[in-house]
């Protein structure tokens, strides 16, 4: 295998996407292979350089492009002391004055953006903005006039066609008298590094007619994926393994509750369908959601608690658990437990028995003599009872068949009129002077009556005081809903979940994921671009050449650059000509 390596220089650089692509393409012709080096970048924003050389692996130079007049209607002031134009000697210098084979541009493209106004990109501002796609192709031809690249492809916005015309059509004039053949097409970006996203582009391609006559072939077309292909590989946002750039972003409360309201798939217009009154909803309530698990008791048999967070309280989630084994040398929670004569008893509480702790005691003094044996005997109503003895206590008892009067009915409830059974120690659920049947109502109870309410549903104020919490402590069934006043304003910025009416979480992408979209980074990969600041994030990876566009884009050129190197023009390929007008371009030679 025969191994060619060829070189790429990249202007108005940004971080690195198209340059990291290029490093990626890989091509095959015969026996031969070809890779691609980066020999450097030009870019005037410090912190897209830095991030360039971290992605690249090659220094990025700080340069502005500018002519000294652009200059001045693009910023509406001089350049600093010590700013100078740029001349091709510098571009060289940025190439560390080796020769590139490919040229890849992507000049800013703001003036000629669809999200920019017509009347404002015809200001002067943005005008010299648009002029940097000329002077950006005028310093390249110059500076390697004597030695020129194989290849160049210049890549904008595809609305620059139209409102760039008159600079496309002077690029071509340019180009063209430097020695290059030259075509204008679009492509997707989306379609041919098969991304997460559709991203049309304006594409120019220049070959030089004395160096490459071969044609140049169409990337392998690959479908676009469904955005969560690429975010189910990803953890949840604000996983603090992720890094900064994958938080979820502050948006203002009233941004969220339209998030919520737009259908998946759709955009703003879902929210006309809404009514609204007076400037609210009239369908709809946006209440708070209690965390899952509130005050949760996790069952001893149950296959698992969930997952443990950095917070686990019980008031935060199911992070309490019944637990049925007794505390070793904790007399007071060992079920049916036996005390020696000699040990100490567990604490006394208000309700203890046989069932509920170490209540029962091994008592020695029933040494001696031998028991009655008719301790504890039942007697039938129609026989004799046995010898009466001092031990009448627990000696024999009788099966009484009379249940005529209610001190023997079991959970016997006395009529209003009658006389109670005896009231006894066990007067309690089954026996004795047990229930009563009240006439009495409760239409007349009042304000303070602890019977009027039990609290359901209740709000309390801000500035008072809550009830002791107890283990079913809800909603509906006490005062346990506070007045909040801390409702955010429509303004305030918040990071906020609101379930959506299709069950989900409608919410902006994090940075992080952004990235990952533009395939900057694979989603397991960890990435901190320079600076601290969101919003200058975001606008270095949405300008940025997806690097899987940019891979598929160096392939076909690679394989280009093999077939003038053997000095075919043509070779059987499974991939048609890409875009007969540029096929023919890099074919056959134009002349001015």
């Amino acid at each position: 295998m025969i191994h060619r390596s060829y070189n790429c220089f990249t202007m108005c650089s940004g971080l690195g996407g198209g340059a990291k692509g290029f490093r990626r393409a890989v091509s095959r012709v015969r026996n031969m292979k070809a890779s691609w080096r980066c020999i450097g970048g030009i870019d005037n924003d410090p912190a897209a350089a830095r991030d360039f050389q971290r992605l690249v692996g090659t220094p990025c130079t700080v340069m502005d492009l500018f002519t000294r007049q652009q200059y001045t209607a693009f910023h509406g002031n001089e350049p600093p002391h010590g700013w100078r134009e740029a001349v091709p000697a510098d571009v060289r210098r940025a190439a560390n004055s080796e020769h590139p084979h490919c040229v890849f541009i992507s000049s800013p493209c703001k003036g000629a953006s669809g999200l920019l106004s017509e009347e404002k990109s015809k200001t002067p501002k943005y005008q010299a903005l648009n002029e940097l796609t000329l002077r950006c192709v005028w310093l390249m031809c110059e500076a390697w006039k004597d030695d020129p690249a194989e290849l160049i492809v210049f890549e904008n916005v595809p609305r620059l066609a139209t409102r760039g015309r008159h600079l496309l059509d002077q690029i071509g004039q340019l180009l063209r008298h430097y020695g290059y053949a030259v075509n204008e097409t679009t492509h997707d970006c989306g379609v041919i590094g098969g991304l997460a996203q559709s991203r049309k582009r304006f594409l120019l391609v220049a070959r030089h007619t004395a160096k490459v006559p071969a044609f140049l072939y169409e990337p392998p077309m690959k479908r676009l994926q469904g955005v969560g292909a690429v975010l189910d590989r990803m953890p949840l946002p604000g996983a603090a393994e992720a890094g900064p750039m994958h938080r979820v972003p502050s948006l203002q409360w009233k941004t969220w509750v339209r998030l919520a309201f737009v259908e998946a798939g759709s955009d703003w217009r879902s929210l006309d369908r809404l009514a609204v009154k007076d400037g609210y909803l009239q369908d709809y309530l946006i209440l708070p959601e209690r965390r899952g698990g509130h005050l949760g008791v996790v069952d001893w048999e149950e296959p698992g608690a969930g997952t443990v967070a950095g917070e686990s309280l019980p008031t935060n989630g199911a992070f309490s658990v019944a637990d049925p084994r007794a505390p070793a040398n904790a007399a007071q929670y060992q079920q049916y437990g036996v005390l020696g004569w000699r040990e100490a008893s567990g604490a006394i509480i208000g309700v203890k028995s046989p069932g509920q702790g170490t209540f029962s005691v091994a008592d020695p003094r029933h040494a001696g003599p031998a028991k009655h044996n008719n301790e504890y005997r039942i007697v039938p109503w129609s026989q004799a009872a046995g010898a009466v003895t001092s031990a009448h206590g627990t000696g024999q008892c009788v099966a009484d068949p009379r249940r005529e009067g209610p001190t023997y009915g079991k959970y016997a409830v006395t009529q209003w009129e009658e006389a109670t059974g005896t009231v006894i120690a066990g007067s309690t659920t089954g026996q004795g002077a047990f229930a009563v049947a009240d006439p009495r109502p409760g239409f007349h109870r009042e304000k303070g009556d602890n019977y009027l309410t039990a609290g359901h549903y209740g709000v309390v104020s801000w500035n008072q005081h809550s009830g002791a919490v107890s283990a079913a402590a809800g909603y509906d069934n006490g005062k346990w809903s506070v007045a909040d006043p801390r409702l955010p304003a429509a303004n305030d910025k918040l990071i906020a979940i609101i379930r959506a009416l299709d069950g989900t979480w409608h919410r902006p992408f994090t940075t992080l994921e952004l990235a990952a979209i533009q395939s900057l980074i694979e989603p397991e990969e960890y990435l901190e671009l320079d600076g601290l600041s969101d919003q200058a994030w975001r606008e270095r990876i949405g300008n940025a050449v997806p690097p899987y566009a940019a891979e598929a884009i160096a392939e076909v050129m690679g394989t280009t650059l093999l077939l003038a190197e053997t000095g075919e023009t043509f070779m059987l390929s499974a991939t048609p000509v890409w875009v007969r007008p540029v096929a023919i371009a890099l074919a056959v030679a134009q002349h001015t």
